[in-house]
């Protein structure tokens, strides 16, 4: 029986579960595609180095044209990661008529369409369940799962790195900067964390969960994004308070076909489920008009997690080879992109403030909010022996983000308020 012959881009931590799955399990994918799957050629860096799964050297390559131009590899897949070389080798092999796997959420969020059209022009597959939320089969829960349904809203934890470090500082009442290091030391934050605790990797993830969730073209440059670095330990403390906890959140939303994406900290109630993930976890709610709501949970990240849907990516490939319609089930967007202003995008917010201890400041920060048509749930007044001036935590019912907006500016030039010490959205 003639094996489908695969090419594996990358043997880092991902590429290495690839191959321990794909070698391990080598009889149960058999019953399930018909044949065996080989991985015929392995790209690496240095065929010297010593690696924690033995490969031969024959199967070894430092040239990734070797698997690119091989004409009897009919797979790639791709967990290299980055933007270039990446997609250069992606579109050749696309080109060449082969088939791809990754998990490439970079470049998929910023170049998915460009990928997408190369691989319908040429009847080939791309799969990309590993792109987003590790383990959790979203991806394909997106496009099968909810074909018959239409979802108007995806909300979720997707980056581990910020889930640990704020469910660190939430149970240890310890800072951001100590708890960051803590992440470093472990291996779960990168030394230079730009990406994590700025949000952007969670946006890219968003932007693909949009796009899939609502048959639009949505990139990077669509999603509103605000990270955890100036998520103080008394913000949680507050929250905590008044019942909830804060999450990095992904929030894509869709009323009417008016879409808005966004990525931020956000304070989700406590009784949500959502507030319950904690540490590397991910979790991924799903609204949908027929269903209602699903919530998808799992490891985030982690080598045999992400290689699980690499491989179960790689399978759906195989099954399609099989049956001769590769290329058919593409997912192509057909919507047209509109997206919200700031007077459509509407949500509740907490408000931390410093004013000045003194008879009618209350009254006139009630005014400001009144005059831009922002009505209040809940004013707190917190004795703070730390500090010489009040502290006040507001948390508003649902306002427009250009109301809110507009309150912002006003406390700016209002003489009675020293500091808006933070504004957060709030959720559930």
């Amino acid at each position: 029986m003639e094996p489908i012959k695969v090419g594996l881009l990358g043997m880092g931590t991902v590429g290495t579960g690839v191959l321990r799955i794909v070698e391990g399990h080598q009889d149960d994918l058999q019953k399930q595609v018909g044949s065996p799957i080989r991985i015929e050629k392995v790209l690496v860096q240095n065929k010297d180095k010593s690696r924690r799964y033995a490969v031969e050297a024959d199967r070894l390559t430092e040239n990734a044209w070797d698997i690119v131009n091989d004409p009897a590899i009919n797979i790639v897949v791709e967990v290299m990661g980055g933007i270039e070389p990446a997609k250069t080798y992606m579109l050749a092999a696309l080109e060449n008529g082969k088939h791809i796997v990754t998990a490439n959420k970079d470049l998929m969020a910023l170049h998915g369409a460009e990928i997408l059209a190369k691989a319908a022009e040429k009847n080939c597959d791309v799969f990309y369940e590993a792109s987003v939320a590790g383990g959790i089969p979203i991806i394909r829960t997106l496009i099968e799962g909810f074909s018959s349904d239409r979802i108007t809203k995806i909300m979720g934890i997707v980056n581990g790195t910020t889930n640990y470090i704020l469910t660190k500082m939430s149970q240890e009442g310890a800072s951001y900067a100590d708890v960051l290091k803590e992440a470093q030391d472990l291996g779960y934050a990168e030394s230079d964390p730009t990406s994590d605790v700025e949000g952007l990797d969670a946006a890219r993830k968003m932007a693909i969960l949009g796009t899939l969730g609502f048959h639009t073209s949505l990139g990077l440059g669509d999603v509103q994004v605000k990270g955890i670095s100036q998520v103080s330990k008394e913000d949680i403390l507050y929250g905590k308070r008044l019942g909830y906890e804060v999450k990095l959140l992904g929030i894509a939303e869709r009323q009417d076909d008016m879409i808005s994406v966004g990525v931020q900290p956000t304070m989700v109630k406590t009784t949500h489920p959502l507030a319950a993930v904690g540490g590397v976890f991910n979790a991924v709610y799903v609204y949908g008009e027929a269903v209602g709501e699903t919530m998808f949970y799992g490891p985030g990240a982690g080598e045999m997690p992400t290689a699980t849907s690499v491989v179960a990516d790689l399978v759906a490939v195989v099954k399609n080879l099989k049956l001769g319609v590769n290329g058919r089930k593409m997912f192509v967007p057909y919507k047209e992109k509109k997206l919200k202003t700031a007077e459509q995008i509407a949500s509740k917010y907490f408000v931390r403030l410093h004013v000045q201890d003194k008879a009618g400041v209350l009254a006139k920060i009630t005014q400001v909010f009144a005059e831009c048509d922002v009505s209040l749930e809940s004013v707190v007044q917190q004795p703070n022996k730390s500090i010489a001036e009040a502290e006040i935590v507001i948390v508003t019912h649902d306002a427009s983000l250009a109301s809110m907006n507009r309150v912002l500016a006003e406390f700016e030039a209002l003489e009675v308020i020293q500091t808006i010490k933070s504004v957060y959205r709030v959720e559930g």
